[in-house]
């Protein structure tokens, strides 16, 4: 099914009230900041950094851009063809599986946003985070919206593009390893991904550190977990 149209739904939309609020505070390079990839078992996470100069943004089919889980793969596609040639600025940034379990979720989130805003054109001097919580931290000026993926522009932008982008990889890791499903479920634990996981076991892939492999007895050895005692990056296998 289509994601709304405007005119059914628009609330859903994104716009530069976040933004404009800021600029008016004096922001004057504002960054919109989103991840995808946080809760799956297996793959990176994936933070994409994107900046507009506050024109009107690309609609397609009559829809307008907002939070890329609110649109279908092929509004994301299309999105996601022209947003580059629109915005003024993106980049992403990737912490792959290994470096998650070394250093956990939280740390791996701010080496990938930090990634993704030191490769844009220009720094920004304000990011506007989706979510309630600031994994980014100094040196960044950051502005936490829950939502901001449906509020803000910017955000909804890194939204699209840092989905996409993941997507992509997860289906060429998909043919790869097609028992574990990872065009469909892009790493998450659906059905086949289960299955594949307890009968063959994770891939150089996955996520060795995540609790599912305790329920997984021919597998749980290769748990990898950080010792609290060693500091961070300092990793057990037990």
């Amino acid at each position: 099914m289509e994601a709304p149209s405007p005119q059914a739904a628009p609330r859903t939309a994104a716009d530069y009230s976040i933004e404009r609020e800021l600029a008016a505070a004096g922001a004057a390079r504002i960054a919109g900041v989103d991840e995808v990839g946080r809760g799956a078992w297996a793959g990176p996470v994936v933070v994409c950094a994107a900046v507009t100069d506050l024109s009107d943004p690309p609609v397609h089919g009559g829809v307008r851009l907002t939070d890329s889980k609110l649109l279908t793969a092929a509004r994301r596609e299309a999105f996601a063809g022209v947003l580059p040639g629109w915005l003024t600025g993106w980049a992403i940034g990737v912490s792959e599986p290994g470096e998650i379990d070394e250093v956990g979720m939280t740390e791996a989130l701010r080496r990938a946003a930090g990634r993704a805003l030191a490769a844009l054109p220009e720094p920004p001097d304000t990011v506007i985070l989706d979510g309630g919580h600031d994994y980014l931290g100094a040196p960044w000026r950051v502005r936490c919206e829950i939502g901001a993926d449906r509020r803000s522009v910017s955000v909804a932008a890194a939204s699209v593009l840092a989905k996409v982008y993941r997507d992509r990889l997860m289906a060429e890791l998909g043919a790869e390893y097609p028992a574990y499903g990872f065009a469909e479920s892009a790493g998450y634990p659906s059905p086949a991904h289960q299955r594949a996981l307890a009968e063959s076991g994770p891939t150089p892939h996955h996520r060795l550190s995540w609790s599912y492999l305790d329920d997984l007895p021919r597998w749980r050895h290769l748990r990898v977990r950080r010792d609290p005692l060693a500091g961070s990056g300092q990793l057990s296998l037990l």
